[in-house]
């Protein structure tokens, strides 16, 4: 009997779990998972030092520090075969963080307009509705898009530029440009990457909608 795209869905999704499980641990106690708490605890730095004395020099490094450390406990994990699920979960809750503290920062500091930030945050907030929802009817959430990924590219390199974009200097001058035009293409893409998602949140839900109605009248 041919299976209906629903029970494909939850086959591919069982099979990708199953393959988490061999190697992704219960450890915490390791190298990537201390590099995000390191991350973890730049976050109020990050955010005082934009808030507190505006040593934008000073904010900027800790952001490139996070960005390093970012990139290295991925690394690590790879090669040291450390994947452990509080890791899975810590690292990207550390990069929200680090945004939106830096939008909110930006906000308060009239960097960015309140709707670049409020178009950013929704985006955010309905793809956790969305996740909400998959988990609720055990669906397995789509995979990253790579736009989605593209759009974090674009905005990882607009904040920092967005920071020495400050004042009038000629290194500002010349990094303004180039820091609206990352935040641009970042933010269109950022936003058309969670429009894509929700519309395979909807495709996800359909599908296993039809496989459970075909399997009850099987």
């Amino acid at each position: 009997m041919a299976q209906g795209p629903g029970e494909q869905a939850g086959k591919a999704a069982a099979s990708r779990a199953v393959a988490v499980d061999q190697t992704v641990s219960d450890r915490v106690f390791t190298v990537p998972n201390l590099l995000s708490v390191v991350r973890l605890a730049g976050v109020p730095l990050f955010l005082w030092l934009l808030l507190g004395p505006h040593a934008d020099v000073l904010a900027l490094v800790v952001l490139v520090v996070s960005g390093i450390t970012d990139w290295l406990d991925g690394k690590l994990a790879r090669l040291l075969n450390q994947y452990s699920r509080l890791g899975a979960v810590l690292d990207p809750a550390v990069d929200r963080l680090y945004t939106l503290a830096t939008l909110f920062a930006f906000l308060m500091r009239d960097i960015v307009p309140w709707w670049v930030v409020a178009a950013l945050v929704g985006r955010d907030v309905v793809l956790g509705v969305c996740l909400l929802l998959l988990r609720r009817r055990n669906i397995a959430p789509p995979e990253v898009h790579y736009l989605g990924k593209a759009a974090t590219f674009n905005l990882l390199y607009a904040f920092p530029l967005l920071l020495l974009a400050q004042g009038g200097s000629t290194a500002a001058e010349i990094a303004r440009p180039i820091a609206y035009a990352f935040t641009t293409w970042g933010g269109a893409l950022y936003v058309w990457s969670g429009v894509l998602y929700v519309i395979q949140v909807v495709m996800g839900v359909r599908a296993a909608r039809a496989g459970v109605a075909g399997a009850a009248g099987a």
